[in-house]
Order: structure tokens, then C-alpha cells, then sequence
């Protein structure tokens, strides 16, 4: 349900910060011979953070800008200096915002405050400080930054409110809205005239409360007729309900038969609304009829307050807030139940999966396998020696081979296409130098060296 200025569901796509990639470097200062490497670890990427916000009402903003991204960290600097990290994203909501992740409900945001991490930000890349062992004492690599996690969710926003208004179109929702609150919505003399909930904060005898208008609801809402879904979704969150009549009845039924109608409506559509506390109020006391739809209401609903009001003289306006002042101190705040994770979440899944598509192409695919690939330097080549004995350690190598994958095959994987050449790997060379420890000279040949080029110099 939207308009120029309300919406109530939204699909945003979300990308954490990636993390910073790890840096590359070699302590080099005088009269220190063996320096050895100092390259620091990039910074973690920043996390997509939803947040609740008291004084939203709307989804609209995050319907203009549905792509959000957080901030990566920063690469990792000489000396063993560690990235900075990316600063968080901060998602704000209206209060009553419900978050879907395919289909599964991850969190409501229903206070002030309230966070619910959606995406987390990439690791930052080892510096080659990090890969230093005694076998390897000058490490040539450094991973890259791990990628953010993208996700897509569906936001909804369901009014979280005390008092819920309803009613057929035209029963004086707006102008009651009105009279107890600084809330102003728009009110005219046809119907619909409301096309939104509109929300507005009512304080009576040292209560606060909210009041939510919403639009008038019609005969077969429940059954989806109109824009019926929309509007009872958002009554779903109130404590109590406030039903106002119409005394002249609505589309050629009279105010029993109004009133029966959206009892109906309610409990075809949840039945735990028609069972939420009601107080009914028959509106427009000044109108003839009204006295005698109110005698008529009241003797037949007598488990439920039926009270005469009129919202645009004020008559009978205190007494009805009495009544739900009343109501709303022994009714306590609805707890919405989380649902319980289901088994699948803790399904193991395998670390890659080998297929052959019908022009021959090898897929591999893989969250670990995407990651490996992502932190790999491909222009460092004992960055791909490393990567090719994670494949071997995880069987990867070994699996293409029984899969049968010949010599030229092309191979995709995290997005990269390769050839199968043994190494998995068509940029580096065919036979990568592996930059490891390499003995230096003696200090004589040294010695020598230096004398053969001063030697040279001189002749020159």
C-alpha cells in the first residue's frame, strides 16, 4: 500500500563492506640485514545494521534507495599496520517493521533503538607478515579482502499502535483522529477519503497512547476485495480496537448490519482480531438517528462497551477516552513469537559441488570455494601456489580429475574462468619461481662484488 507519502513494503538489496586487502612490504632499514617481511592485514568491512526509529512512520525513503552498501575497510599498511575498518551501515525503520529473508521471517523491530545485524562485512586480507613460518622466512603474498555478504529482503511495516480505528468509509475515523490528537489527515464528505493509516499520539488522565486511523474497510476485505489486505494488516498490531458506527449505516444497510459486517470481515481475516478488546462507539450524536442505532447496538453487544459520541461537536468524545484508557491499562503489549529456526539451518553443506554444463564448461561452485578464489592475488604466484594446495588438501584436485576433466578444459569458478592445466590457474606462468626463503651471499662474495664494481668503475 503506497502513496506519495506512505508505504508499507519494500525489497532493498544489501552489500556488506568488503574487507581491506592485506599489504605486501619488507622492512628495509640500514645496517639491518635481514629486515624480513612487515606487511599488515587490511581492516574489516562494515556491517548492514537495521535499526529501530521512533519517529518514522514509512518505508518511502528506503523505496527511493533500495541498494544500500556499507562502507569496506582500508588496506593494511607497512610496519605491520592493521586497515582501518569500515564504518557500519545504519538502516533506519518505523517501529512494527517486520524483516523476510527468502520467505523466513529474521527479526521485528518493535522498540526504539532495537538492531538486528542483516549482513556482515568481509575480513580483512592477511599481510605477508601473517604467512611468515620458519620453512618460509620472506613470504612475496598477501590475501585480498574478503567480500561483504549480499542479501536481498522484503521489509513490511505493520502500524504498531494502541488504539486501532475502524470502521466502514465515512464513519468519522479521521475526525475522532483528529479531535484527540494534532494529528491532521484529510477529511472530506465521500467515501475513502483516507487512502493511509495515519498515526497520532493522544495523552488523557497522565496516559500516552497511539492511535492509528486506519482506512475504511468494505465488505469481502478479507477475502482481498479492494485494497482489504493493506488496510487489516494494521490492525494486527494494535492492543485494542475502537469501532466506530456510522448511524446512517454504510452501502444500504444500517448501523446493526454495519457493525455485524465488520466483525465478520475481522474474524474471516484473523481471528485473533476479532478477539483483540473492542469498545464500539456509534458516531455523529447530533444526527435523529443516532440515539436509536445506539439503543439497537446496545442490546446486541453486551460483551462490548457501546458507547454515543459525536467526534465533530465533542460530545461524548471524554467519556469514550475514559473507556479506553481503561481497556488499554489492563490489555497488555502483544508479543509477536519468532519463529523457531527449522532444520535446515543446521543442514551441512558440501564444501564444493563439481557440474558439467551441455557446451562442456566445468562449474564449480562453492561459498568456500568463492572466498578462496576472492582472496587470491592471481599476479602473486605463490598466492596461487597456496590456493592450488587448499584444493589439493580439500580434494578438490582430485574430484576434478575422477570427474574426468581433461588437459584444456575450461573451468569456471568464484566467477573466474580457468584452464585445467593442473594448476587451475591460465595467468600465472607455466612454471611460477616460488618466492620462498632464497639463501643470501656470503659476506665475502660480497666483499668481492663490491670491489669488481668499484674496480669497473674506475677503468670506465
Amino acid at each position: 500500500m503506497q502513496s506519495g507519502s506512505f508505504l508499507d513494503r519494500v525489497k532493498i538489496y544489501i552489500t556488506a563492506g568488503k574487507g581491506g586487502d592485506g599489504c605486501m612490504s619488507f622492512r628495509r632499514e640500514k645496517f639491518i640485514e635481514f629486515g624480513g617481511p612487515n606487511g599488515g592485514c587490511g581492516g574489516k568491512g562494515g556491517d548492514v545494521i537495521i535499526q529501530g526509529e521512533s519517529n518514522l512512520t514509512t518505508l518511502l525513503e528506503l523505496a527511493y534507495n533500495p541498494h544500500i552498501e556499507a562502507q569496506g575497510g582500508e588496506k593494511g599498511g607497512t610496519y605491520n599496520k592493521t586497515g582501518r575498518g569500515g564504518e557500519d551501515k545504519i538502516i533506519l525503520v518505523p517501529l512494527g517493521t517486520l524483516i523476510y529473508k527468502d520467505g523466513q521471517l529474521l527479526g521485528d523491530i518493535t522498540q526504539h533503538g532495537q538492531q538486528l545485524k542483516v549482513a556482515k562485512g568481509g575480513m580483512g586480507g592477511r599481510g605477508n607478515q601473517s604467512f611468515k613460518t620458519r620453512n618460509n622466512t620472506c613470504p612475496h603474498m598477501a590475501e585480498l579482502g574478503q567480500p561483504g555478504e549480499e542479501v536481498t529482503l522484503i521489509l513490511e511495516l505493520k502500524v504498531l499502535a494502541d488504539l486501532g480505528l475502524v470502521g466502514f468509509p465515512n464513519a468519522g475515523k479521521s475526525t475522532f483522529l483528529t479531535a484527540i490528537s494534532s494529528a491532521r489527515p484529510k477529511i472530506a464528505d465521500y467515501p475513502f477519503t483516507t487512502l493511509n493509516p495515519n498515526l497520532g499520539i493522544t495523552m488523557h488522565k497522565g496516559m500516552s497512547f497511539a492511535t492509528a486511523d486506519i482506512p475504511g474497510i468494505i465488505e469481502g476485505a478479507s477475502e482481498g476485495k479492494g485494497l482489504g489486505h493493506q488496510f487489516l494488516k494494521h490492525i494486527e498490531r494494535t492492543r485494542i480496537l475502537l469501532h466506530l458506527v456510522d448511524p446512517e449505516g454504510f452501502d444500504g444497510m444500517d448501523a446493526a448490519e454495519s457493525a455485524k459486517v465488520i466483525e465478520k470481515e475481522l474474524k474471516q481475516f484473523d481471528k485473533e482480531l476479532a478477539k483483540k478488546p473492542r469498545i464500539i462507539a456509534i458516531n455523529k450524536a447530533d444526527l435523529p438517528s443516532a440515539q436509536k442505532a445506539y439503543e439497537q447496538l446496545k442490546k446486541k453487544y453486551k460483551k462490548f462497551p457501546v458507547m454515543l459520541m459525536s467526534a465533530a461537536t465533542g460530545q461524548g468524545v471524554k467519556q469514550v477516552l475514559d473507556e479506553v484508557v481503561k481497556v488499554l491499562s489492563v490489555t497488555p503489549v502483544p508479543v509477536v513469537e519468532m519463529q523457531a529456526p527449522t532444520a535446515v539451518l543446521h543442514k551441512v553443506e558440501p564444501i564444493f559441488v563439481i557440474e558439467r554444463d551441455e557446451e562442456g564448461i566445468v562449474h564449480i561452485t562453492g561459498k568456500k570455494i568463492d572466498e578462496f578464489i576472492a582472496m587470491t592475488n592471481f599476479t602473486q604466484a605463490e598466492a596461487v601456489a597456496r590456493l592450488r594446495g587448499i584444493f589439493k588438501k580439500i580434494g578438490l584436485e582430485k574430484a576434478l580429475l575422477k570427474a574426468g576433466v581433461q588437459d584444456g578444459d575450461p573451468i569456471v569458478a568464484g566467477g573466474r574462468e580457468f584452464e585445467w592445466n593442473g594448476s587451475l590457474d591460465k595467468h600465472a606462468a607455466e612454471n611460477p619461481e616460488h618466492a620462498g626463503y632464497k639463501r643470501r651471499e656470503t659476506k665475502a662474495e660480497r666483499l668481492a662484488k663490491r670491489a669488481e664494481r668499484r674496480k669497473a668503475k674506475k677503468s670506465a
